[in-house]
């Protein structure tokens, strides 16, 4: 039974608003791109070290090795850099509840005004990293704080992860997982409009590098295009993708959305002259995957794919290469982190809606490779995430601390009979 009215923690978390606030301000102002968080995690380390013990995690060169290691970004340097570990220690006996977000963003869109000046206008923060993923770090700082503000005493440790790198796959989570956090359950907060993610798709990202014979467009029979091939192996894939997609039908979450896995091609380099066929080129994509294929798999058939469906030439001149790789991640939707989840967002007056996400994020490190039972929640709207028009609105991280709050209080409890 709750010992706090939702009336108690609303006038909490509102107490702490201004303070949230300038907070997140605070972190927009860093333009903390992936290798550059160091400045928003010593500012993060400061701000929440006055409400939990925070340890620095110091992150190493050598996590390069590790087989679920993304590298869109080459030669990323990681000495000197850190995550962060928070811990609000319980009475002892009960549940923990973990959650992660992360400090790193992307760069500014085009047309982007002053992406690292926060800008507050009728209660709505614009700056690159409002939604994504600073204005969920400020949520998380403004549940502590409302906690700190109750003296709510908890019987379970509540726990954190702030994490760098999620925007190229997820390594700063990686290097939290390696470690061998335990938890009972874990909230991974992305901006969902404070909707509740039980199912979450997977992706690769993949790199296709065809070699051809250069030459002079009055050679053309001597020539083989690089970029022509290019071309074919996007058309081979785009018939791989949708076969996938129709061989992935069934998961009742999924189902409702046309195309939850898509295939994008987001790059093409080729060439350097319009008359001459070019040796080499290379084109870049993200492909998604639902919990009927692991990302193994899928890496697998893209190939088979190239090698079954391209001419001679192509099968022996291509390089299949992938840069980020990550599993779906699916938990019951009956799970009680689910059900009590629901409650508390319905309680703060969310609807508590339960549905899949479309992108990948780093809940399945949790799910899938650690056992921890993990749904993604969050306030903001993934529409602006990336965007020019980065924005949240200030109700909704209040509304979000709220949620966090209560379910705190509802899931860091001894369980019957312990």
């Amino acid at each position: 039974m709750s010992q706090l009215s939702i009336e108690q923690i609303r006038a909490a978390v509102e107490a702490g608003r201004a303070d949230a606030e300038q907070f997140l301000c605070e972190l927009i102002r860093f333009p903390s791109m992936p290798g550059n968080e160091t400045e928003a995690m010593a500012c993060a380390a400061r701000r929440f070290g006055e409400l939990a013990e925070v340890e620095r995690v110091p992150l190493s060169n050598a996590l390069r090795e590790d087989e679920d290691y993304a590298d869109p970004v080459p030669n990323l340097d990681y000495e000197g850099r850190f995550n962060l570990r928070l811990r609000l220690p319980g009475k002892g006996g009960g549940r923990s509840l973990l959650f992660n977000t992360h400090l790193d963003v992307v760069p500014p869109s085009q047309g982007q005004e002053s992406p690292w000046d926060p800008r507050v206008d009728a209660g709505v923060v614009r700056g690159r990293g409002a939604c994504d993923a600073k204005g969920q770090a400020a949520a998380l700082y403004l549940a502590l704080w409302a906690i700190r503000r109750l003296g709510l005493k908890l019987d379970g440790d509540l726990l954190g992860h702030l994490v760098v790198e999620e925007e190229v796959g997820g390594n700063g989570t990686l290097a939290m997982v390696r470690r061998g956090e335990k938890a009972d359950a874990c909230v991974v907060m992305e901006p969902t409009d404070l909707r509740i993610f039980s199912s979450v798709r997977g992706a690769v990202w993949f790199r296709v590098t065809c070699t051809g014979r250069p030459g002079h467009s009055g050679r053309a029979g001597d020539t083989v295009s690089a970029l022509k091939m290019a071309i074919r192996v996007v058309e081979i894939l785009e018939g791989y993708h949708a076969r996938l997609l129709a061989s992935s039908r069934g998961f009742p979450l999924f189902d409702p959305f046309p195309n939850p896995m898509p295939i994008t091609f987001g790059k093409l380099q080729a060439g350097d002259w319009p008359a001459t066929a070019p040796s080499r080129a290379v084109v870049e994509g993200v492909l998604g995957l639902l919990p009927n294929k692991t990302r193994y798999q899928v890496m697998e058939e893209m190939r088979q794919a190239i090698l079954d469906e391209g001419d001679e030439w192509l099968r022996e001149h291509f390089e299949l290469e992938f840069m980020y790789r990550h599993d779906a991640h699916v938990l019951d939707v009956a799970h009680p982190l689910v059900t009590q989840l629901q409650a508390c967002c319905r309680e703060v007056g969310a609807a508590g809606e339960v549905t899949a996400m479309t992108a990948s994020c780093d809940s399945w490190f949790y799910n899938n490779q650690l056992g921890i039972p993990t749904v993604v929640f969050g306030p903001g709207s993934l529409g602006f995430a990336h965007s020019n028009e980065e924005q949240i609105r200030m109700d909704e991280i209040v509304d979000a601390a709220a949620v966090l709050v209560r379910l705190a209080e509802s899931w860091c409890v001894r369980e019957r009979g312990a």
